[in-house]
C-alpha cells in the first residue's frame, strides 16, 4: 500500500459529485504514515510570534527539492514559531487559503527522529493552507513565502498537536517539531490552465472558452443531440504529468446541463478551488481526466450511465438521466 501523509485531512471533494461513483475511497481514514494532521491538532490558539531561531542545521541534501538531513535540535527550542527561509524562491507568494504543492520532511526536535517525509514517496504534498486542513504551524510559517523557496521552521505543541501529541507518529504532547518544506507551487481561486489552445472543430460538441484570467470560461452547447458516449477532449493542452486513475487532483471547474446550458456547479462561483481523488467521483470524471496532462483544460461530456443516471443529488437542480457538461482545469496532481 502506498503511504500517504497524515498532513492531508479530508480532501474538499466536488460539491455535486463527490462520493457518487461506484468506486469510492474513504479519504477520512487515517493515513498509514506518520506526520501532523489537522484533525489531531490543538484547538484554535492565538497567532504565534515569528522568530528567527533557534533552528537545527541542514547537514545534507541542501539543494531545493532534495531530501534534507537535519541535525538534532540543540538546547531548548523556541516557545514561538521559529522560521527561516533557507532558499528564497522567485515564484508567486503563498497566501492564507491557497493550495500549495510541496515536498517536506518532519522530525522531532529533541531526538531528530524523522516521523514523515514526502521525498521518499516521490509524491509532493498537495494541500490547502486553511484552518482545520493543516496544522497551524504550517499556515503561519509559509504565509508570504514564494514558490521555489525552501523554508525551515519549528512548531511547538501549541501550533502543532497540542498536549495530546500524536501516538501514531510517536510524537509526545511536549514535542516541538522541525520541518523543512520545499514549496514547488501555489494556487488560488484565480489560477487557470496554461498550455496551447487545441482546435475545437466538432460542431456537435460544446465549445469552451480559452481565457486563462481566472474567470469562468464560457460553455456553448450546440443545438444537437447529446453524444451517447463519454467525451473528454483537450481545450487547452498543458505539458505537465499525466493524471493517473488513482491521482488526487486540484482543479477549477464549471458544470452545466446539456439540455438547458444552465450552470449547476462551479468552483468559480464559490471562489475556491477543489481537490479530490479520482476514486471519489462519478465514473465520467474519473475516466475523463485519467491520462490528461496537468496544466490542461478539458471538456468532459458525461452521459447518464457515467454520471448520476436516475439518482441525481437532491437539491442539485439536475434531473434524472441528465447529460452533464464540464470545463475542467487540471492545476496540479498528487
Amino acid at each position: 500500500m502506498r503511504r500517504r501523509s497524515l498532513l492531508i485531512a479530508v480532501p474538499t471533494g466536488l460539491v455535486a459529485l463527490a462520493g457518487c461513483g461506484d468506486d469510492k475511497s474513504d479519504a477520512s481514514k487515517p493515513a498509514d504514515s506518520a506526520s501532523p494532521s489537522a484533525s489531531a491538532s490543538a484547538s484554535a490558539a492565538p497567532p504565534p510570534k515569528i522568530v528567527d531561531g533557534p533552528l537545527p542545521a541542514i547537514t545534507a541534501g541542501t539543494k531545493f527539492d532534495e531530501k534534507p538531513t537535519v541535525a538534532k535540535g540543540s538546547g531548548d527550542p523556541s516557545k514561538q514559531l521559529a522560521v527561516k527561509t533557507v532558499i528564497a524562491g522567485g515564484g508567486k507568494p503563498v497566501a492564507e487559503n491557497d493550495y500549495i504543492q510541496a515536498n517536506y520532511l518532519g522530525q522531532v526536535w529533541s531526538s531528530a527522529k524523522v516521523f514523515d517525509n514526502s521525498y521518499d514517496r516521490k509524491t509532493p504534498l498537495l494541500i490547502q493552507l486553511a484552518q482545520g486542513t493543516i496544522i497551524d504551524g504550517w499556515r503561519y510559517a509559509l504565509a508570504g513565502k514564494k514558490a521555489g523557496s525552501r523554508v525551515e521552521f519549528s512548531v511547538p505543541p501549541t501550533w502543532g498537536y497540542g498536549a495530546q501529541g500524536n501516538t501514531q507518529a510517536g510524537i509526545k504532547g511536549t514535542d516541538t517539531l522541525v520541518f523543512v518544506v520545499d514549496v514547488k507551487d501555489t494556487f488560488n481561486a484565480k489560477s487557470s490552465a496554461k498550455g496551447k489552445d487545441v482546435a475545437q472543430g466538432d460542431a456537435k460538441l460544446p465549445k469552451v472558452g480559452t481565457n486563462t484570467d481566472g474567470k469562468a470560461p464560457s460553455i456553448d452547447i450546440p443545438k444537437t443531440d447529446a453524444p451517447s458516449k463519454l467525451v473528454a477532449d483537450y481545450v487547452i493542452e498543458g505539458d505537465g504529468e499525466e493524471v493517473g486513475a488513482d491521482s488526487t487532483v486540484l482543479v477549477q471547474y464549471k458544470g452545466v446541463l446539456w439540455d438547458t446550458g444552465k450552470e449547476f456547479d462551479s468552483t468559480y462561483s464559490r471562489n475556491t478551488l477543489t481537490s479530490f481523488s479520482l476514486q471519489q467521483v462519478v465514473k465520467g470524471w474519473a475516466q475523463g481526466l485519467t491520462g490528461k496532462k496537468v496544466g490542461s483544460r478539458v471538456l468532459i461530456v458525461i452521459p447518464p450511465a457515467l454520471g448520476y443516471g436516475d439518482s441525481p443529488p437532491s437539491g442539485s437542480g439536475i434531473k434524472k438521466d441528465s447529460v452533464l457538461v464540464f470545463s475542467v482545469d487540471i492545476l496540479a496532481k498528487m
